[in-house]
């Protein structure tokens, strides 16, 4: 085998046996090749740039000079799977990119829809003993209303319930003052039965203040106690109004009277006001509840003033609890606990003018 000197001496032998012409053709043939390869190869590295442009990124470290000046440059297979894996990536994250715009423009998409389990399942009711005399049936929810079907459907409605005789002069009063206390009882039984706040189990501000000062004062002194049931207000946290609906029916009857060197009219009241209620946000607890309000009040001149005074105010409710004697109404529920007090008596008709019964709890038919 030839040593180096030896190839060097042979291929200088043979550049001698070439003329000088075409020793000058070979070496333009070559340049002229040399910048063709150089164009393709600076052609190829543009392409791929202004590729990765439209997909908005570029590749770093890679630079057309150091591409050009390169001899041998890497296989193109892997410069293309490199190049669909970044197009894979881009269009994935405009995928993304619009989903995250639907989110924000229909937040909606991604909360639950339809109905819950919770919504069509009952409370479960605890174990009970017997039958509950003053359970009643759910309103259902109709397009005739709450009150559909059952006696108070024809009774009027709110404060046109409370139906005041025609006044008189009686009792030593003129017709303008028993008017004038007339007046003043309805707008009482209006605001101890059909105010919102009172109801609801707030300070009966509206009652309070159409009292007699002194009235007013021993009201207030024993609101903690007896005289919140002078006015109708459901335990805190325990009803609401399913309507705004009240109704009304009842009677008042005028008389006169003469006590302890006082006379005066007097006015003896008896109504049924009922009211649609359920446990708060529980719709499938609705039902209605029926007062029975009995009360007395008085009308006279003192001291050149006219004097409205409550003698007498007696309450029952359908359906309530017995075992709960704080002044407010606490409702029983059809799933409610049994109470700790039995009513008794026979069971009384809710939409009835009864008279008012001797026991402090009785027993009630269905509303």
């Amino acid at each position: 085998m030839p040593h180096g000197d030896d190839l060097d001496q042979r291929f200088n032998e043979l550049v001698a046996q070439i003329d000088a012409e075409q020793q000058r053709k070979m070496r333009e043939a070559a340049k002229k090749a040399a910048r063709q390869s150089r164009r393709a190869k600076g052609g190829d590295a543009g392409r791929l740039r202004r590729d990765e442009r439209s997909a908005a990124w570029e590749r770093p470290g890679w630079d057309s000079a150091v591409w050009d000046a390169t001899p041998a440059a890497p296989p193109p297979q892997p410069r293309r799977r490199a190049g669909r894996a970044w197009l894979v990536l881009a269009g994935l994250t405009a995928v993304l990119t619009a989903a995250s715009a639907v989110v924000a423009l229909r937040p909606d998409l991604l909360m639950p829809s339809g109905a819950v389990p919770e919504e069509t399942m009952p409370v479960p009711p605890p174990a009970q003993t017997g039958p509950v005399p003053e359970e009643t049936q759910p309103v259902q929810d109709t397009p005739e209303g709450p009150f559909a079907g059952s006696p108070a459907e024809e009774w009027a409605e709110g404060i046109d319930g409370f139906v005041m005789p025609e006044a008189k002069a009686i009792g030593g009063l003129s017709k303008k003052d028993v008017a004038k206390g007339l007046a003043r009882a309805r707008d009482l039984l209006a605001a101890a039965h059909l105010d919102h706040k009172t109801i609801m189990g707030g300070e009966p501000e509206a009652f309070m203040k159409l009292l007699h000062p002194e009235e007013r004062a021993r009201f207030s002194k024993d609101l903690g106690d007896s005289s919140r049931t002078w006015v109708t207000s459901f335990a805190p946290k325990t009803a609401e109004l399913t309507s705004e609906v009240i109704k009304v029916h009842g009677t008042a009857k005028l008389s006169s009277f003469k006590e302890k060197g006082r006379t005066g009219a007097e006015l003896e009241t008896n109504h049924l006001i009922g009211y649609a209620v359920r446990r708060p946000g529980q719709p499938g607890t609705a039902l209605r509840l029926v007062t029975q309000r009995w009360g007395t009040l008085r009308m006279y001149r003192e001291a050149g003033e006219l004097v409205v005074w409550i003698t007498r105010w007696r309450r029952s409710a359908t359906p309530a609890r017995c075992d709960v004697n704080d002044g407010y109404i606490h409702l029983f529920y059809a799933d409610s606990a049994p109470g700790t007090v039995a009513p008794t008596g026979v069971p009384a008709d809710p939409y009835a003018l009864n008279a008012p019964g001797n026991s402090e709890c009785g027993a009630s038919s269905g509303t």
